[in-house]
């Protein structure tokens, strides 16, 4: 069949005149994509304002609206926009008529205009070419810890290149990883699945916070891409995040709990490590990499200089050696510690594994569940022994001090423990607020007494 020109315009939404182009054969190799015309000799001209017309073609199953076009660099490019409308009132979803077919022509050549038209750059690389990049600048440039690469690349292998992968950067476009985002989760629903009906056991569902994490990772890799590849735009900025509850609570252990959780310890040592979490407030991987050196007995303190996870040595989450008080009990507890047979040198680590080497980090988990459970205790996590320390410090101490021993690089994370800080006088506040004068008292809803 052959198609017929309805309506041509340029960049600016205007029609073009006097240069009508020749009719176009529709039913040639036409798709969603286009085909582009190349220009003879492989030479493309000066950059010129991109134009394009809309026409309507037959089909078998009524007709249809596409698109011709030129890009600044010259190519030419026909698609398909969609089935066309001709009768009365509104069309439905997915149908054009004239008005709405030139409208989507005239925005796409506006795109064209700015270059943020996907596909109008041809960068060269595929989405896994971009993902490698972006793991190379995270460690080589930016020097992240490994903990964070190891997070990047289960989100990249697990998440991103099952529905990625293959693809030219300049091809995939907002509105495909908008619907890729409404159906995070389903891949890992089928996989778990798959892993149950083998007896496996799965894992609970991406929570919304994990979505955001995958979410942030697939926009980092496109930003780096627009800087290496030249993409002209990153098709994620424009992806809302999943909704987040952060109602500021938090479960702490009270003083008796973390005596009972040491007791229930599997052994010495980790009755010692979770006393020293709960009474200093250090995160798990500051407390691997504790040398006995940075237990000051004379001075009452712990510097904290590093932190070990995923097999690394690296420095303290805030990037910052802190000194945190030692409280009576646990100096008590690491001088017993210290009495044992073996690695007790100043280069020594303090809780030390078999071989006198970092412990393993899953172990100590599992221990750790096991006392709670010994002890008929609440299932909190590891973590919550720190939260337990900043909860019990705010009440005695001034928000910088605790911000400072807890190693916070902003304050508003340590306020988080403010609602815990006993404030005695406020009640009284509220009281004189609302006295009354003269007034008698009374039965909350009964008479007032005689």
């Amino acid at each position: 069949m052959v198609g017929v020109m309805d309506g041509s315009l340029n960049a600016g939404g205007a029609r073009s005149v006097g240069s009508e182009p020749a009719q176009t054969d529709a039913g040639a190799a036409v798709g969603a994509e286009g085909t582009r015309t190349p220009r003879p000799g492989g030479r493309r001209p000066p950059a010129q304002p991109p134009s394009g017309h809309v026409f309507k073609a037959k089909r078998t199953r009524g007709d249809v609206w596409y698109a011709k076009y030129r890009l600044p660099d010259g190519r030419q490019v026909q698609r398909k926009i969609g089935p066309a409308w001709s009768e009365r009132g509104r069309p439905p979803a997915g149908y054009f008529t004239k008005r709405l077919a030139e409208e989507w022509l005239r925005d796409l050549l506006d795109q064209a205009r700015r270059g943020t038209l996907p596909g109008m750059v041809l960068t060269g690389a595929r989405f896994e070419d971009a993902a490698a990049e972006y793991m190379r600048y995270a460690e080589r440039d930016k020097q992240l810890k490994p903990s964070t690469l190891k997070g990047y690349r289960y989100i990249i292998d697990s998440h991103l290149l099952p529905a990625f992968r293959g693809r030219r950067l300049e091809d995939i476009t907002t509105a495909e990883i908008e619907r890729w985002r409404q159906g995070l989760g389903n891949v890992r629903a089928k996989r778990e699945a798959a892993r149950k009906g083998r007896g496996g056991t799965p894992a609970p569902p991406l929570s919304n916070a994990s979505k955001n994490r995958i979410i942030v990772t697939l926009h980092g890799i496109f930003r780096r891409a627009c800087k290496v590849y030249g993409l002209p735009v990153n098709p994620a900025s424009g992806i809302e995040r999943h909704p987040q509850r952060n109602d500021g609570d938090i479960e702490v252990f009270s003083p008796e709990e973390v005596w009972a959780l040491v007791e229930a310890a599997a052994s010495k040592q980790d009755g010692a490590l979770f006393l020293t979490a709960a009474f200093t407030g250090l995160r798990r991987g500051e407390l691997l990499a504790l040398r006995w050196r940075d237990v000051d007995f004379a001075a009452a303190l712990i510097r904290v200089r590093a932190s070990w996870a995923v097999g690394s040595l690296t420095a303290p989450k805030s990037g910052k050696v802190r000194s945190v008080p030692l409280a009576p009990d646990v100096a008590d507890a690491l001088k017993q510690l210290r009495k044992r047979e073996h690695f007790k040198g100043e280069d020594d680590l303090v809780f030390a594994g078999p071989a006198g080497s970092h412990l393993d980090g899953a172990e100590l988990r599992r221990r750790y569940k096991a006392a709670l459970e010994d002890a008929g205790l609440r299932s909190l996590r590891f973590h919550d022994l720190r939260h337990t320390f900043g909860t019990r410090m705010i009440a005695k101490a001034d928000i910088r001090r605790v911000q400072e021993w807890m190693g916070h690089a902003d304050v508003q994370t340590t306020m988080r423990y403010l609602h815990y800080a006993p404030r005695e006088e406020d009640a009284r506040l509220v009281a004189e607020a609302f006295a009354v004068t003269g007034r008698t008292k009374a039965t909350v809803g009964g008479r007032r007494a005689a």
